[in-house]
């Protein structure tokens, strides 16, 4: 069942002759559950709809639902609210609050929305990805790898519907890349979510269900890692 339609997105910056067109007419669609990597150059637009699919940043013209809902046909407050109980984000620096432990940094999100985190939830996250002996260390206390560990719990806490993933090993060595991108493969798999991740590593892409390319704005669907 399809959770993400993007119909015809365009983003342009700037006006006349400096205009620069970031996305051309990108079209595709996701289903629950899937798992699909965007690879391409720097300045290609990778970037740019990450933040557009992500309600980060207005695109010019298109749409963009979610589980039916249009992110863009809403009021803001409204689509801040939308967008903090349905979209997780990991990002290439990690954004750890450095004062918070990594229980209470991958929690945030739910005491930010009012909610008491359920503590079987918490427990659940922190086996599956190897942080239970660490859940009382501070930010400042962990390698890189173990960093983007406690972001990628912050990003499934709330158990978003779409997850999306910027870079998310662009900080990391080659063995800490490809831990992390294990687990959240496997994290993915294991809470049935859908995620969408930028790279430039091609590496990085021999798990997924689907890879595509954006080259100067425009969009291609390579299919599966096979194609």
């Amino acid at each position: 069942m399809e959770l993400l339609q993007v119909q015809k997105l365009c983003k342009v910056y700037g006006t006349g002759e400096t205009a620069v067109k970031a996305l051309q007419n990108v079209s595709f669609s996701m289903n629950r559950g899937e798992f699909a990597a965007v690879v391409g150059e720097s300045g290609s637009g990778k970037s740019t709809l990450l933040n557009c699919i992500g309600a980060l940043d207005t695109p010019t013209s298109g749409s963009i639902r979610l589980d039916g809902t249009d992110l863009f046909d809403m009021k803001e407050n409204q689509r801040t609210l939308f967008r903090r109980r349905n979209i997780g984000f990991i990002f290439q620096a990690f954004h750890l609050i450095e004062e918070l432990d990594v229980e209470q940094n991958m929690i945030f999100p739910l005491l930010l929305d009012h909610q008491k985190p359920k503590r079987e939830r918490v427990e659940e996250l922190l086996e599956l990805l190897g942080l239970k002996d660490r859940r009382h260390h501070l930010p400042g206390q962990l390698s890189g790898g173990q960093q983007q560990r406690v972001a990628i719990g912050r990003a499934m806490i709330t158990r978003p519907m779409l997850v999306l993933a910027d870079e998310p090993t662009g900080n990391l060595d080659s063995k800490s890349s490809q831990d992390v991108m294990d687990l959240l493969l496997k994290a993915s798999r294991h809470y049935q979510q859908t995620v969408l991740m930028i790279t430039h590593n091609m590496q990085l892409t021999s798990s997924v269900d689907r890879v595509f390319r954006v080259r100067d704005g425009k969009f291609k669907d390579l299919g599966g890692t096979q194609a």
